[in-house]
């Protein structure tokens, strides 16, 4: 446990690479490539988040300034996702996460039940929350590993069910996104797309990046719309002209870099996802393998950091007016992103269509985050986490995500019954999607 402990320590920058590699030389890669692989998925994983926290130092004193100026208060404050992570990941519990969702991936592989290869392996630490959560809810370490278990074959129904949309709209090949935190809003989307359709003059607009740039011209242009979201968001935060123009050209920035950070990351993973094809192809006919990977891919696209930017504002709103939320959105209005960027495929990038789901997904999630606020604080204090001045803590990611909900309501109401009865639905899924739909021309 202390070697599977120090692993994890090194992050996923170092542990992506590492993974890479091992995979590519398991799936028959030339020594040489597999290293240049390893090492370029690193190097675009570095420079996303370079890019991510960029966006997070830039947004985080922006977001403080809106709270103070407008004199928001609110008992639980949002500590943000690093936090998150490093409480789940900080109990005997959440470190057997990993062990225990790798086993399940390959049991799931062995007897084709699953089209995903899930190399990311950090973002487990979702996992360790949600079963972390139900053993500060119900002291039962055993029902808080089976919770990680079912869990794990939900994201892996997901990821299953999402992977053509993903491939379709954001262009890479056999790639899935098995992540805890933006999975569960693509199944949101997925009903309010045709409720959508059905909406007289919802139905008929056109806001994707690129009918927005075909109106507006330069004005289109992503990385003036980045600027021109920060200089609003600036403005709502009463900063002077320096900050204000400052905070502009570092949202413009991300829109234009992030993309490209991307793109070198899809450049190491290509050779990989080629091997695993060709293997599958050879060794098993028919199936297809889709290489499980953070969503970081996904929140560069214009329209998904656009839909973004814009909720910051709004998801504060959302927080002050809606009775009966007691969480401030402060750690992770940096990571909304991630909370929306699977809606981006399904509403074919209609920047409009995201914002109001998104609206939706977040106004509920924040009661969600508001209910779980005891039991986070009591997980954050099993990991010794530093509370500083805070009596009561919550998070965004993956506070306001609907199966945090969905674990929390049936562990509590059921114990075992309720989160054996998710396990029971996710399996039968995966056997659904992976043995009979589509077979023989069929869906």
């Amino acid at each position: 446990m202390q070697v599977l402990q120090w692993f994890v320590d090194l992050g996923a920058s170092v542990m992506l690479p590492i993974i890479i590699f091992i995979f590519a030389l398991v799936l028959g890669t030339k020594l040489k490539q597999a290293f240049y692989a390893g090492l370029t998925v690193g190097i675009g994983f570095v420079g996303l988040n370079l890019i991510i926290e960029l966006l997070t130092s830039s947004l985080g004193p922006a977001a403080e300034s809106m709270v103070n100026r407008f004199g928001f208060e609110l008992s639980t404050i949002d500590v943000g996702w690093p936090a998150a992570a490093a409480i789940s990941y900080g109990t005997a519990l959440g470190s057997l996460a990993i062990p225990i969702a790798l086993g399940i991936n390959v049991v799931l592989l062995v007897f084709g039940l699953t089209k995903t290869l899930n190399i990311d392996v950090w973002n487990y630490w979702h996992v360790a929350f949600t079963g972390s959560l139900i053993y500060a809810m119900t002291n039962d370490f055993a029902l808080g590993l089976f919770t990680i278990a079912v869990h794990v074959l939900v994201l892996f129904l997901m990821a299953d069910l999402l992977a053509p949309d993903v491939e379709d709209y954001f262009g890479y090949k056999r790639v899935t996104f098995p992540h805890a935190a933006s999975a569960p809003s693509y199944f949101l989307a997925k009903p309010l797309d045709p409720l959508f359709d059905r909406i007289p003059g919802l139905n008929n607009i056109e806001a994707s990046p690129e009918a927005i740039q075909k109106r507006f011209g330069f004005l289109g242009d992503s990385m003036v719309i980045g600027t021109m979201l920060g200089l609003i968001i600036a403005i709502l935060a009463g900063y002077h002209v320096t900050d204000t123009l400052q905070l502009a050209v570092k949202t413009g920035a991300v829109l234009v870099l992030m993309p490209k950070m991307a793109a070198l990351l899809m450049e190491g993973l290509n050779p990989i996802s080629e091997a695993a094809g060709n293997l599958i192809k050879k060794r098993f006919p028919g199936r297809d393998l889709y290489i499980g990977m953070d969503s970081a891919l996904s929140v560069g696209h214009p329209a998904v950091l656009a839909a973004s930017l814009l909720m910051v504002p709004i998801t504060l709103l959302l927080a002050v007016i809606l009775p009966g939320n007691t969480v401030l959105p402060f750690g992770d209005l940096a990571t909304l992103p991630f909370l929306v960027c699977l809606m981006v495929p399904v509403f074919r990038g209609n920047i409009l269509r995201t914002i109001i789901a998104a609206t939706i997904y977040i106004g509920v999630g924040l009661y969600i985050a508001t209910w779980i606020t005891p039991l986070f604080t009591e997980m954050a204090m099993a990991a010794d986490f530093d509370m500083k001045d805070y009596t009561q803590i919550s998070a965004l990611v993956d506070g306001t995500v609907w199966t945090t909900g969905i674990f929390a309501g049936l562990g509590n109401l059921l114990n075992w019954f309720g989160i054996g009865l998710i396990g029971l639905l996710a399996f039968s899924g995966l056997v659904y999607v992976n043995k009979f739909k589509n077979r023989g021309g069929r869906s």
